[in-house]
């Protein structure tokens, strides 16, 4: 079955019906923003005929039901209280440019092509037209709200079309008049009889093309999809406009006079919380976006449909999924949100007491905000149960999984429905062990590749270390307890940089996360670009650190560093071994071996593979 129609449809008729509310927008649509420039270009292609773009148009009526408003400049008219038949899904900047400039007395809301606001009437020197039709842009003129042009700052008046009998001399046609003139041609008949001839020409070279003029009509049938519309629109929006799964639930809601964006936001106008506000008191939850928020109601509430479907005893072709996926969340019924909210936002700030469990306290150490999803639609059903031995080490395990499997990077609404189905099938029953526990591998390459800390397994190790209790070299305090304390910190190479350029170690081997650590900004000072045996008797000497060998020893050693290799200039052997001490840490929070030597190879043969590749030097 077709979803759509192809037709045309008069300038007139489309000005009409948009004036009398029959063609609206649905809310979703951004604000008009079209500067003067585009504004003259529109008028221009219309006078002399050229095509300027289908628009499309939805039938409202269908299950699809959005909140709408009129086209901007009709907020105040009947129009806005109109049941629109049609609903602009592209053409809006088109067709509210034309309204504002053919069909309002009012002037024009627009601006500059710097941006600067301004209001403007649009009208024709019919003279110029006329003797320059192949040049109507310069025939177009744009006055101010008081229909006037000064110069010299505002000081002289170079052309005043404030009353009717003004622009009747001046032979000024105004816009508005384009499709209906009879006014306007009774006051040049008044005032200036005999220049009523030459308007004539005007009328029939130029307005004529306006009142003629047809503009193909692509209309989607009220039958069509909520998915497919929003997908339709995002395709051939001109503006490019990528809408957000909230903005469109927002605009459904609406339509059934819920208003979410002051649930999710908040008001001070009519009194309401924000529920965002509320889940960034937990510092790691500050920027949960409100798709992640429903995309978690949406878990809780496909795997209750889900239930229901079994229960009712519907074959397995039958049973509807959990999903996370975009189409399912467009198709979340406002009472879902109305059951789950409450619960969610619990479940979202349970999440964030389990990242501090795991030694997570920034935002920014977060590895992957898309597994903080089914993490929290987890501990929703949960509620206190999650802190219990045997679920929360399941937790634990699940979650570096995940991060140091990297399982959460790209597209994951599949793994998000999952996860939070199977984690807790796996918390009742000691068996069912979910996929991205059984899946996830630490590949051994990824210590020679990591260098960034955009990435989630880089994170996730820098995490792994801290919670080990590291100490920073200089300050004698834990480096989580100076973060908070807000210390300048980062992550440093432990081999300078400089010692290993002058070593002609290769950057590939010295720039990776096994020559890493996070250290104060002061520390990575007194290292310098120094070898580790000169720079570690400097800083044991320093007079607010004073350290002997053992106690030097014991501070390395909170940053999984092994100090022999150190003391001795030895960088091949000190990456080996750390090597060994990082893996140590993923292997303990996987729960399961790391293998350090890639599949049928040597760990030479494999190192000077990794050296040769360029393309590793791209990798984060």
């Amino acid at each position: 079955m077709s979803t759509f129609d192809s037709t045309k449809a008069s300038l007139q008729s489309l000005l009409d019906e948009i004036r009398e509310g029959k063609i609206q927008l649905p809310d979703f649509q951004r604000g008009w923003v079209w500067d003067d420039d585009h504004i003259r270009d529109l008028l221009v292609s219309i006078a002399r005929s050229f095509p300027v773009g289908a628009i499309m148009l939805l039938e409202t009526g269908g299950n699809v039901k959005f909140q709408t408003r009129p086209v901007e400049g009709l907020e105040n008219t009947p129009a806005a209280k109109a049941d629109p038949e049609r609903l602009i899904l592209d053409g809006q900047q088109r067709l509210t440019t034309l309204t504002q400039a053919l069909a309002l007395t009012t002037p024009v809301n627009t601006r500059t092509s710097k941006g600067k606001k301004i209001n403007r009437h649009y009208y024709f020197d019919i003279r110029t037209a006329l003797e320059a039709p192949q040049a109507l842009e310069d025939a177009i003129i744009a006055v101010d709200e008081n229909r006037q042009i000064r110069t010299n700052f505002g000081r002289d008046l170079a052309l005043d079309l404030s009353t009717r009998e003004k622009e009747c001399e001046a032979l000024h046609f105004p816009c508005a008049q384009t499709m209906d003139s009879d006014e306007w041609e009774e006051a040049l008949q008044e005032v200036a009889p005999d220049q009523f001839n030459l308007y004539m020409k005007f009328r029939s070279q130029v307005l004529k093309a306006f009142r003629s003029y047809l503009i193909p009509i692509i209309q989607l049938k009220k039958e069509t999809a909520k998915e497919a519309v929003c997908l339709v629109f995002e395709k051939v929006n001109t503006g490019g406009v990528q809408l957000s799964v909230f903005e469109l639930i927002t605009a459904s809601y609406a339509a059934e006079g819920y208003n979410l964006r002051d649930d999710w936001y908040g008001s001070t106008a009519r009194n309401v919380d924000s529920r965002q506000r509320r889940l960034a008191e937990e510092a790691l939850l500050n920027g949960i976006e409100a798709t992640e928020f429903l995309q978690g109601i949406t878990l809780l509430y496909t795997l209750e449909r889900k239930k229901s479907d079994i229960e009712q005893g519907k074959k397995d072709k039958q049973v509807r999924p959990v999903s996370a996926k975009r189409s399912e969340v467009l198709e979340l019924p406002l009472s879902a949100w109305k059951d789950w909210a409450e619960d969610l936002e619990k479940g979202f700030k349970l999440a964030g007491k389990f990242l501090r469990k795991e030694s997570f306290y920034a935002r920014r150490e977060l590895p992957y905000s898309t597994q903080i999803v089914p993490l929290a639609a987890v501990l929703t059903r949960l509620g206190e149960k999650w802190l219990e031995p045997r679920i929360y080490d399941k937790l634990a395990r699940w979650f570096w999984c995940g991060v140091l499997g990297e399982m959460y990077g790209g597209a994951v609404e599949t793994r998000i429905a999952n996860d939070y189905e199977q984690l807790l099938e796996w918390i009742e029953d000691d068996e069912a062990i979910p996929r991205t526990v059984l899946d996830a591998n630490f590949q051994p390459d990824r210590f020679d590749t990591l260098r960034s800390r955009s990435s989630a397994a880089y994170r996730g190790i820098n995490v792994l270390i801290l919670r080990e209790g590291a100490q920073d070299w200089l300050w004698k305090a834990g480096i989580q307890e100076l973060d908070a304390q807000e210390v300048a910190l980062d992550i440093h190479h432990i081999f300078p940089r400089d010692w290993c350029k002058g070593q002609g170690i290769h950057k590939h081997k010295y720039d990776c996360i096994l020559n890493k650590t996070p250290l104060s900004y002061k520390a990575n000072r007194k290292i310098g670009g120094d070898a580790p045996s000169v720079y570690l008797p400097r800083i044991q000497a320093e007079k607010q650190v004073q350290l002997n060998n053992e106690q030097m020893d014991e501070l390395l050693a909170s940053h999984a560093i092994n100090p022999d290799p150190l003391r001795t200039d030895d960088f091949d052997g000190f990456i080996e071994d750390r090597r060994k001490r990082l893996a140590a840490l993923i292997s303990k929070a996987m729960g399961k071996p790391v293998n350090l030597i890639p599949e049928g190879g040597e760990y030479e043969e494999y190192e000077e593979a990794i050296i040769a590749d360029d393309s590793v030097e791209v990798l984060s």
